[in-house]
C-alpha cells in the first residue's frame, strides 16, 4: 500500500513537471512571449528637436560606386574611393578625373600633390594622374588600415587590426607607434570592437584619435603622449552610444569636430572643447541601423557625408548660410 502511494505521488509530480515545461515552451514562442523589461527602445531618439539641427541638406549626388569606401576634401576638390577606383570630383559634383587602384581601398588622404590610399595593410601613394609614386612596406598580417591623416612631413595611420597608431615619414619610413596607453599601468589602450578606428589632424596640427570602445576622442602629441581627451556616452543627441562610436570624424576649418555614428546613425558637431554644439543630420535622415557615413568638410564649413547605404555624397550646409 505504501509503495502504491509513492507511485501515485511520482506520477502526479511527473504530470506537474510536464505541464510546467509545456507552459514555458508556449509562453516563449515569439508570438506569445512577454516583452523584455530590459529592452531599450531607441525610437524616441530617431527624431531630434528641430532647434538642435543646425544644418540643412542642400544637395546630393551619386558617385557611381557599388561599394563606396572613403572620402576626403583637399584643394577644393573631393577625393572619393570605391570599387577599386579613385574619383576626383568638383565641389558641385562634376567629375574631374578618375583612375584605377591596385586593390580595394579602405581610406584616402591628400597632402599637397600626393594621394595616400590604404589597401588592406599597406599604403600606396599616387599623384592625380593615377601614377603610383610610392608603395610602402606592408604592415603585419593582422593589420587593417582604417584611417590616414597627414601634416607637414608626418603621416599617421590608424591600424584597427593591431589597435595602434603608426607614425610614418612622408616617404613611408616608420618613425614610431603607440597603442593609446596614457601611462604605465593604464590598461585600456585603444578599445576597438569593430573596424571603426579614425584619426585626424586639426587646423593647429593637433592629432586626435577616436577610442571608439570608450566613446572618446583623445589628443596625442606626434610622439604618442596623451595630452587631453573628452568623452560622452549617451543615447541622447549630445552623446555616443553602441559598441564603437564615433565611427568617423573630421574637423571644420576652425577646429570644431564633426562626428558620425553607426547603429543610431547621425552626424553632429562639437566645439573644440568637446562640448556638444548641434546636429547636422538626424537618424531619420538615414537607413535604419545603417552604416555611419564617412565625413569631410570644405573651407565654407559645408559637410559632405559619404552615405554608404544610399551610395551617394550628401552635402549639408549651415542653416545660417541658407537663411533658415
Amino acid at each position: 500500500m505504501k509503495n502504491k502511494g509513492i507511485i501515485i505521488f511520482l506520477l502526479i509530480l511527473a504530470v506537474v513537471i510536464v505541464a510546467v515545461i509545456v507552459g514555458d515552451y508556449v509562453s516563449d514562442r515569439p508570438n506569445r512571449s512577454k516583452p523584455n523589461p530590459f529592452a531599450y527602445d531607441v525610437n524616441e531618439f530617431k527624431t531630434v528637436d528641430p532647434d538642435l539641427i543646425h544644418y540643412k541638406e542642400s544637395k546630393n549626388f551619386r558617385i557611381g560606386f557599388e561599394e563606396p569606401a572613403a572620402i576626403t576634401i583637399q584643394n577644393e576638390k573631393i577625393y572619393v574611393t570605391g570599387d577599386n577606383r579613385l574619383k576626383i570630383i568638383g565641389l558641385s559634383g562634376n567629375l574631374l578625373s578618375e583612375f584605377p587602384l591596385s586593390g580595394n581601398p579602405q581610406t584616402v588622404e591628400v597632402l599637397g600633390e600626393k594621394i595616400f590610399v590604404a589597401i588592406e595593410n599597406r599604403v600606396l601613394v599616387y599623384n592625380e594622374d593615377g601614377n603610383i609614386l610610392n608603395e610602402w612596406q606592408s604592415l603585419d598580417e593582422n593589420s587593417l588600415i582604417t584611417a590616414i591623416a597627414a601634416a607637414g612631413t608626418n603621416v599617421f595611420v590608424a591600424d584597427a587590426g593591431m589597435r595602434r597608431v603608426i607614425r610614418f615619414s612622408e616617404e613611408g619610413e616608420i618613425l614610431g607607434e603607440f597603442d593609446g596607453k596614457a601611462e604605465e599601468g593604464v590598461l585600456h589602450g585603444f578599445i576597438i570592437p569593430s573596424p571603426c578606428f579614425d584619426l585626424d589632424i586639426n587646423d593647429v596640427e593637433e592629432l586626435w584619435v577616436v577610442n571608439p570602445g570608450l566613446h572618446a576622442l583623445e589628443n596625442y602629441t606626434f610622439g604618442g603622449n596623451l595630452r587631453a581627451h573628452w568623452k560622452n556616452t549617451s543615447m541622447r543627441p549630445e552623446g555616443f552610444s553602441g559598441c564603437c562610436n564615433p565611427s568617423h570624424f573630421t574637423f571644420l576649418d576652425d577646429g570644431r569636430f564633426v562626428t558620425s555614428e553607426k547603429g543610431l546613425v547621425r552626424i553632429k558637431t562639437y566645439k573644440r572643447s568637446g562640448e556638444f554644439e548641434g546636429v547636422v543630420a538626424a537618424p531619420n535622415k538615414f537607413v535604419d541601423q545603417g552604416r555611419a557615413p564617412d565625413v569631410a568638410a570644405d573651407s565654407q564649413n559645408n559637410i559632405y557625408a559619404l552615405d554608404f547605404d544610399k551610395k551617394m555624397i550628401r552635402v549639408f550646409e549651415p542653416k545660417e548660410n541658407t537663411g533658415l
